[in-house]
C-alpha cells in the first residue's frame, strides 16, 4: 500500500470532544423563542375503521394553539418508494383506519408539555373494531382480515421478490447430498439512546426549517417538501448530532411531519419528541422473518446449489421492508461461489408496529441461518467447518450474472487470520464440555445502487472551500450519525490536498448549505461521499496546481504533487513551495475569488446492489453455565476487509460496536408482542447488552485489500460486521454443548431445554 500521510492512522474523531465533554448539541437541545411542545395521539386498537375524529373540546383548553388531523393534510400517501408508488402506503395521519396499536391520527402542539398530555385526553375518536391478525404466515391465508384492500400482490403481500441463477433443479438432481432446515428470525428494537424528535419553525416566508434526528437529511427535505404541499427549496432541514439510528430513522416519521405541520397551523415553533415507550412500540423493528433453506452439496465439500424462501412480518406498514425482503436473499449466497441459486421472499402485512431497515438491512438473518446450516454440513461430511467455508469462499473477480461483480475479495485471508490467531485447529471440537468455539463469515455491500427517492442529482456531492490561511472546508449531504463519517471525509480532503487533519473542518447535514446526498443507509458514505470528498479535493488541487505551474516555472512534462504542506514535483520532491503561499497568489490573482472544488459520484454499470463488497470472519469462544444455560463470551476476534483502512480506530470501534449489537440480537432482544400489544416498551425489560455482558477480549484483524471503485481503495466498515454474529455465536454453543437452535433468540432457556431433550434423547 501507498504510504499515506493520514488514511490508515488511528486518528481521533473529529467530533470526539464535543462529544465526551456534553457540548454536543442534539435535536432535543434546540431551543427557539416562543416555542411549543407536542403530542401525538395514538390508535389503542391493532385494526380499527376511523369513523369519526372530534377534536373541539381540545383545541378549547387552553394553552393549545394547534391541533391537526387526516383533514389537515394532502392525505397523500408519502415514504421512500417515490420510485415505486405502489408501495406507498402510509399516510401522515390515518383517515379510514387504523392499522396497529400506536397508528397516529392526531396531534396537538401546547404551550407545555403538561397542557398537551391534557389535550390528547379530550380527543374523542369513533371506531369500528375490525379482527386483526399478526401472523404473516396466517395473514397470508385466505380468509384473513385484509389489511390494505386492493393494495397487495396477494392477500396482505405486499410485496414479492425473486433472485434466480443456474439450473438450479437440474443442479439438486446431480448432488451427492440435499439437507433442508427451517429457522425462524424475531423482531428486535433499534434501541437508540436518543429518541425520534424534530423542532420545526415556519418563517414569514412559508419556509419551513426543521432539526430532526434523522440518516437521511436530503431525503426528509423531499419527503417533508412533498406532504406538505410545498417546493423542494421550501423546506430546510438541519441534522444536529444523532444519539444513534441503525436503520431506524432512514424514513420520515410522524414527529418531522407533525412538528411541521403544527407549526404552519400556530404560527410557532414546535418541538415533538418521542417517549420511550413510543421509540419502542411505534417506530420500526428488525424485520422478523421464517427462513426456509434447502441446500445441495457434494462429498468433497463443494457447494452445488441452494433454494432459500422466506415470509417477512412487515407489520402494518412498507417501509423500507421491501428492500431488506430483497437484501435478505441476495446476502443468504454471501460470501460463497453458490453456482445455482434460487429465492423467493414475501413480505406480508400483519396488524403490528412496522418493520423496516436495521443494520444489516436483512443481512444478519440471511448470514445467521447461511452459517449455522454451513456447520451442520461440515458436520455431515466430518469435515472442519473453516475448512469448508475456505473451499467454497468467493475469490476476486467473482461475478454473479447480472446482480453483481466482485472486484477485491479478502474473504480466504480473513478466515485463514482468523484461524491462525485464535489457534481454531487446535480447539475447534477439543475444548472442554461446556467450552466452544465457532465461525461466521460475511459480506456486505458498500452502498446500494438504489434510488428509491428519485432524486435528479447525484447519489453524493461534495464542495470543498480553501480561505487565504489554509483552513479547508468540507460540505457534504451525508449524515454523521456516530459512525465516524464526519472524520473519514476530514481524512480523505486533508490526504488529497497534503494538509493537516486540524486545518480541515467538515459541515455535514443541513440541506441548505451542502450539497444533496442519499444520506447513511447501506454502509454507503466512505465508498460513496468519500468519492465525491475525494474529487472535490482533486478539483481544487488541480486549480492550486496550475498557480504553482506559474509560480515555478517548471517544464511541462513534469507533474506535482501536494503532502505536508507543500506542493512539489513528483520526481524532484525537493523542489516546491508552500501550498500556502500558493494559496495566497491563486486567490490574489482571481481578484479575490474563493477556491472551490465540487465533486459528485454516482455508480454507473455497478449491477443491481453495489459497486463493492466487503467480506470478513468472525471467531467466538464461549462458556455455557450448564446449570443456567448463560451464555459467557470469553473472546472474539473479527478479520475485516475494508479494502485501504482510512481510520484504523474507527473500523476497530466499529467491530466492537457492532458485535456487541449482534450478541444481544443472538442471545437477549426481543421486542416481545401480545395481539399486537408491545409488552416490554422499556429499557427495564428490553434486555440489552451491558457492560458486564461482553467479550473479554475483543482482537481486530484488519485486511488490507485494493478496491478500484472506492476512494484510495476503500471500501465499507460499517454495517457488514453485525452480519455474521448470531451464527458465529450459534456455532461456538454448539461446539460447547452440542445442541443447535434454530428458533431465535438464543435464550439460556432455550439452551436448558435442548440440553435436557438431548439427554433424553442419548438415553432412549
Amino acid at each position: 500500500m501507498k504510504p499515506y500521510s493520514v488514511l490508515g492512522k488511528p486518528i481521533r474523531r473529529v467530533d470526539g470532544v464535543e462529544k465526551v465533554t456534553g457540548a454536543a448539541k442534539y435535536t432535543v437541545d434546540v431551543q427557539l423563542p416562543g416555542m411549543l411542545e407536542g403530542r401525538i395521539f395514538r390508535s389503542p386498537h391493532p385494526h380499527a375503521k376511523i369513523l369519526n375524529v372530534d377534536v373541539t373540546k381540545a383545541r378549547a383548553l387552553p394553552g393549545v394553539k394547534a391541533v391537526i388531523t387526516a383533514a389537515d393534510t394532502l392525505k397523500k400517501p408519502y415514504g421512500n418508494w417515490r420510485r415505486y408508488e405502489h408501495l406507498l402506503d402510509e399516510y401522515p395521519l390515518a383517515w379510514d383506519k387504523v392499522r396497529f396499536i400506536g397508528d397516529e391520527i392526531a396531534a396537538v402542539a401546547a404551550v407545555d408539555e403538561d397542557v398537551a398530555e391534557e389535550a390528547l385526553t379530550l380527543i374523542d375518536v369513533e371506531y369500528e373494531l375490525l379482527p386483526a391478525v399478526f401472523d404473516p404466515v396466517e395473514a397470508m391465508k385466505d380468509g384473513a382480515p385484509a389489511i390494505h384492500e386492493g393494495a397487495t400482490v396477494d392477500h396482505n403481500v405486499s410485496e414479492t421478490r425473486h433472485i434466480e441463477y443456474g439450473d438450479v433443479d437440474e443442479a439438486f438432481s446431480r448432488c451427492d447430498r440435499v439437507r433442508e432446515d427451517e429457522f425462524t428470525l424475531h423482531p428486535v428494537a433499534h434501541a437508540a439512546m436518543e429518541p425520534h424528535a424534530s423542532v420545526a419553525t415556519t418563517g414569514f416566508s412559508g419556509r419551513v426549517t426543521i432539526w430532526t434526528s434523522t440518516q437521511v437529511p436530503y431525503y426528509i427535505q423531499i419527503l417533508l417538501a412533498g406532504a406538505l404541499g410545498l417546493e423542494e427549496g421550501k423546506v430546510r432541514v438541519i441534522r444536529p448530532h444523532v444519539g444513534g439510528a441503525w436503520g431506524g430513522k432512514i424514513e420520515m416519521f410522524k414527529d418531522q411531519y407533525c412538528a411541521a405541520r403544527l407549526s404552519q397551523m400556530a404560527g410557532r415553533p414546535v418541538r415533538l419528541e418521542y417517549t420511550r415507550e413510543e421509540e419502542f412500540a411505534t417506530t420500526r423493528r428488525r424485520t422478523p422473518m421464517k427462513y426456509y433453506l434447502k441446500t445441495g452439496y457434494m462429498k468433497d465439500g463443494r457447494l452445488v446449489a441452494k433454494e432459500a424462501r422466506t415470509i417477512l412480518d412487515g407489520g402494518a406498514y412498507n417501509g423500507m421492508g421491501p428492500t431488506a425482503l430483497y437484501l435478505t436473499g441476495f446476502f443468504q449466497a454471501f460470501p460463497y461461489s453458490i453456482p445455482n441459486y434460487r429465492y423467493n421472499g414475501y413480505h406480508v402485512y400483519t396488524n403490528k408496529s412496522p418493520s423496516s431497515s436495521m443494520r444489516g438491512f436483512g443481512g444478519p438473518q440471511a448470514e445467521f441461518t447461511c452459517d449455522s446450516q454451513l456447520d451442520m454440513i461440515a458436520e455431515d461430511l466430518g469435515m472442519d467447518p473453516a475448512e469448508l467455508r475456505l473451499k467454497n469462499s468467493m475469490t476476486p473477480g467473482y461475478e454473479i450474472p447480472g446482480y453483481c461483480k466482485v472486484a477485491s475479495c479478502g474473504i480466504q485471508e480473513c478466515i485463514e487470520r482468523s484461524m491462525e490467531s485464535t489457534g481454531w485447529r487446535e480447539k475447534r471440537g477439543k475444548m472442554p464440555h461446556g467450552k466452544g468455539i465457532g465461525m461466521g463469515c460475511y459480506g456486505f455491500m458498500s452502498g446500494g445502487v438504489f434510488n428509491w427517492i428519485n432524486t435528479p442529482y447525484a447519489f453524493s456531492g461534495a464542495m470543498i472551500r480553501m480561505g487565504v490561511d489554509g483552513f479547508v472546508d468540507v460540505y457534504v449531504g451525508s449524515s454523521e450519525i456516530g459512525q465516524g463519517s464526519d472524520t473519514v471525509m476530514a481524512q480523505i480532503a486533508a490526504e488529497e490536498l497534503g494538509v493537516p487533519m486540524d486545518m480541515v473542518r467538515v459541515t455535514s447535514g443541513d440541506t441548505s448549505i451542502c450539497p444533496p446526498d442519499l444520506g447513511a443507509w447501506g454502509s454507503r458514505q466512505t465508498l460513496m461521499t468519500g468519492n465525491a470528498v475525494k474529487m472535490a479535493a482533486q478539483d481544487l488541487r488541480e486549480q492550486l496546481f496550475e498557480v504553482a505551474r506559474g509560480m515555478m516555472m517548471p517544464n511541462i512534462v513534469y507533474a506535482f504533487e501536494a503532502k505536508d504542506g507543500r506542493i512539489f514535483l513528483k520526481e524532484r520532491p525537493k523542489r516546491g513551495v508552500d501550498l500556502f503561499e500558493v494559496v495566497k497568489v491563486a486567490v490574489r490573482g482571481q481578484e479575490g475569488q474563493q477556491l472551490i472544488g465540487r465533486g459528485f459520484y454516482t455508480p454507473h454499470g455497478k449491477g443491481m446492489v453495489s459497486p463493492a463488497f466487503s467480506f470478513g470472519a468472525q471467531v467466538s469462544q464461549v462458556e455455557i453455565d450448564l446449570e443456567t444455560g448463560k451464555v459467557h463470551m470469553d473472546q472474539v476476534t473479527t478479520a475485516h476487509d475494508c479494502g485501504q483502512v482510512i481510520n484504523e480506530l474507527g473500523v476497530e470501534g466499529q467491530l466492537e460496536g457492532a458485535f456487541v449489537m449482534g450478541q444481544g440480537y443472538t442471545l437477549a432482544e426481543n421486542l416481545v408482542t401480545e395481539e399486537g400489544q408491545v409488552l416490554n416498551p422499556s429499557f427495564v425489560d428490553y434486555k440489552l447488552m451491558r457492560a458486564p455482558d461482553v467479550p473479554v477480549k475483543f482482537e481486530s484483524l484488519l485486511v488490507e485489500t485494493f478496491e478500484p471503485e472506492g476512494p484510495f481503495g476503500a471500501k465499507e466498515a460499517g454495517e457488514g460486521l453485525t452480519n455474521p454474529n448470531a451464527g458465529c455465536i450459534a456455532n461456538a454453543i454448539y461446539d460447547a454443548v452440542g445442541v443447535r437452535i434454530k428458533d431465535m433468540p438464543i435464550t439460556p432457556e432455550k439452551i436448558l431445554k435442548a440440553l435436557e431433550e438431548k439427554k433424553a434423547k442419548e438415553k432412549a
